[in-house]
């Protein structure tokens, strides 16, 4: 049996056979990121920026556009509460809270410093509340009444969200606290944060809402959403700064246009000035300069694989959900589409056995490898199905 090589032309979801050549056998490839977060990087060697850390995906093919120092372990200073908010919509979710439900203010949350939602000592606050408090206005009161009321102690809590990260596969991030409060024991990355990010913009789609709110008032003060990006009218709609003297000024934002999404993370800028305009500047670049094009859809049948001692010659194959890349536009011309099979593939096939795969090439573009799989069963042929097949062999050979 051989390699299979067949060239196809992929344009927005059409497949045409060009050309059958040979080639060696079958290798995934691919940078995993993390737990449902695989890239290949594209990073433009002309970019640069002034954050110390730095990473930009697009979250429609989770392709890294660029990055910078982004396994380097950071103090992610207030970013840390998009951990927080995950593990409240996680409880929410999970039938644990509503937003309905009230939670007691203790001393020790009232009489937190830093960036304060203003809560009153002994008061009952709703979740709900408590959530714009900490989204919006960055509280860190707000954080620790979330905290103690999910896990009865600041503490408790921070140990339960930093066994939670690990199971979603942040590999490089240990939480101290809820609030991102300077602690050296706690850190993140720019890459972990883009995953975080990432699985709650996907996870909690009906919460995610939160990190659009512009301003909250609470106890009589009204406060604005240090997101600078939500203002600037370019689609950004979250998640969230940070800011302490060992991590610099951060910002962790997303925004869609076109049916694009895009996740940045920075830290280390100097100021807030900076964080605006660099964060914009990098967004606006990662929109202008890339493009995702969709090859296929899940589901669809993208050729024919011959197949060996089945009740049928050939099967369709497939990818298991919608195809899509990302790559400079000026490289889309050059795009290359081929399929890989070690063919002819024995029966018996179940629907979605991996029987081959993709590999996807453009100038400039470093490649990109994505699993075939079978659209349909083939089961093993007959006895006088099997004879007639070996015959045909012994004839013929493989035609292929």
């Amino acid at each position: 049996m051989n390699a299979v090589v067949v060239r196809l032309c992929a344009v927005f979801g059409r497949s045409v056979a060009a050309s059958i050549g040979m080639a060696a056998g079958i290798a995934m490839a691919g940078a995993t990121i993390g737990a449902g977060f695989t890239a290949v990087s594209v990073q433009a060697a002309t970019l640069d920026t002034i954050a110390k850390q730095a990473i930009l995906v697009d979250l429609t093919s989770d392709t890294v556009l660029f990055e910078k120092n982004a396994d380097e372990r950071m103090a992610p200073s207030s970013m840390s509460k998009i951990m927080t908010a995950y593990m409240v919509f996680e409880a929410i979710k999970g039938g644990r809270l509503t937003l309905e439900s009230t939670l007691p203010v203790s001393e020790r949350a009232w009489r937190m410093q830093g960036s304060k939602m203003f809560v009153e000592l002994h008061n009952n606050i709703k979740v709900d509340d408590l959530l714009k408090g900490m989204i919006v206005q960055s509280g860190n009161d707000a954080c620790i009444v979330l905290a103690e009321g999910l896990a009865g102690s600041e503490q408790s809590f921070a140990e339960q969200a930093t066994k939670r990260a690990k199971e979603l596969g942040l590999k490089n991030s240990n939480f101290a606290n809820a609030t991102g409060w300077p602690d050296p024991n706690h850190y993140m990355t720019a890459r972990d944060l883009a995953l975080l990010a990432e699985r709650l913009i996907k996870d909690f789609p009906e919460f995610y809402k939160y990190d659009s709110i512009r301003e909250f008032k609470y106890h009589g003060i009204t406060q604005g959403n240090r997101n600078p990006l939500l203002y600037r009218n370019m689609n950004v709609d979250g998640l969230k700064t940070g800011h302490t003297d060992a991590g610099g000024y951060g910002l962790t934002a997303s925004g869609e246009r076109e049916g694009r999404r895009l996740l940045l993370v920075v830290n280390g800028l100097p100021n807030m000035q900076a964080r605006a305009d660099e964060s914009a500047r990098l967004i606006e670049w990662g929109f202008r300069e890339f493009a995702s094009y969709t090859l296929y859809k899940g589901g669809e049948t993208i050729e024919q694989v011959p197949v060996w001692l089945g009740e049928q010659d050939m099967v369709p194959v497939t990818v298991p959900q919608n195809l899509s890349v990302t790559m400079a536009r000026a490289d889309r011309p050059g795009m290359k589409v081929s399929l890989v099979s070690s063919a002819p593939v024995a029966a018996p096939i179940k629907k979605g056995d991996t029987v081959g795969k993709l590999v996807i090439s453009a100038p400039g573009f470093p490649g990109k490898e994505v699993p075939l799989v079978a659209a349909q069963d083939v089961p093993k042929a007959g006895m006088f199905g099997r004879a007639f097949a070996a015959a045909k062999y012994l004839v013929f050979g493989n035609s292929l």
